[in-house]
């Protein structure tokens, strides 16, 4: 059995439609889902699990030793928004619920792979690499990459990362981000600016090495990430932090050409101020390096930014039903 945590949230639900797909449906699902309102409960509603546990249920049940038979836990679960300004909430949500499922694992010998985040980089001044060693030192910019980076930390002295993943995740784009709101990708507000007024707003640069529209980031298809993640559940062995990225940096220009290209029409960008309170926390640049994970053993090619972008908008952001769904495969 393999349990995903935040299993209703965009890479937790876009996990299960891998599993799903790879004929895996003894899964359980532990998440919050909130209101109807914000429908993050539509990103199940197309695929297979076993259960379905409220988050705050679950560590008591592991605690009881209530679950049996479990072989994973992919822990995906945890407030991902950058803005998030209760530093409290970020520290029990991310880092104190991280802790007690991982000590968990490993002391039922689980298999346990959790997120980080690329937010730990900070300005990316110290590079973008995950080497043990420069990871312990990085600066995030915000109490989200910190929270992330506290988990790091606390997994490299209780020697959890020499037994299970973390993963990196850097600009991660595709299905199923649609309940995320202001977190919600480039790519998916593109789309409702160009259907809605024809053109796409992006941040002017405020940095003279950067032109309007230059900024560039990691961006990586969220399909790149779970077939990563279901190849780190058939090879147990491999431990550690990993970058998740796609190992180029391309800019929102690119990003915003290529949704315009999907759509069949010709760009039209206009460039707006950055908002005072984000400039001095805002990256202009990030790009994985995919050395580690490559050496590793993990050698399939990853999906380039206008084949994401192609399929994320003519296969789901285009259709009635932009969600996943595993009914085409089963």
């Amino acid at each position: 059995m393999i349990v995903i945590t935040g299993g209703a949230g965009f890479i937790g639900s876009a996990m299960l439609w891998e599993l799903n797909r790879l004929g895996e449906q003894n899964v359980i699902i532990v998440d919050d889902l909130g209101s109807t309102t914000t429908g993050q409960w539509r990103n199940l509603s197309g695929l297979h699990f076993a259960d379905f546990i409220p988050k705050d249920d679950f560590p008591g049940l592991l605690e009881k030793n209530c679950l049996t038979g479990i072989g994973a836990v992919i822990h995906m679960g945890a407030n991902s928004s950058t803005t998030e300004t209760d530093a409290d909430h970020l520290l029990e949500n991310n880092y104190g619920y991280s802790k007690k499922i991982a000590t968990y694992c490993l002391a039922h010998n689980i298999r346990f792979i959790y997120a980080s985040s690329a937010a730990t980089y900070g300005d990316g001044s110290g590079g973008y690499s995950d080497d043990i060693p420069g990871i312990s030192n990085l600066r995030p910019l915000n109490m989200y990459g910190y929270s992330k980076q506290l988990f790091d930390r606390w997994a490299l002295r209780n020697n959890v990362a020499e037994q299970a993943a973390g993963l990196k995740f850097f600009n991660v784009y595709g299905p199923n981000e649609y309940h995320k709101g202001d977190m919600s990708s480039v790519v998916y507000k593109a789309f409702h600016q160009i259907h809605d007024k024809g053109k796409v707003k992006l941040f002017k640069s405020h940095r003279p090495d950067y032109q309007d529209g230059e900024q560039l980031r990691d961006f990586v298809y969220v399909k790149d990430c779970t077939a990563i993640m279901a190849w780190m559940l058939e090879n147990p062995a491999v431990s550690g932090i990993f970058n998740i990225g796609c190992g180029k940096a391309r800019s929102f220009r690119d990003l915003v050409n290529a949704s315009f290209s999907a759509l069949e029409r010709e760009p039209e960008i206009e460039y707006m101020p950055m908002p005072e309170t984000l400039r001095d926390k805002y990256q202009y640049y990030t790009c994985a390096d995919m050395s580690k994970l490559r050496a590793a053993g993990y050698d399939k090619p990853f999906t380039t930014l206008e084949d994401g972008v192609r399929d994320y908008i003519q296969g789901y952001l285009g259709k009635a039903n932009p969600y996943l769904d595993i009914s085409t495969v089963l």
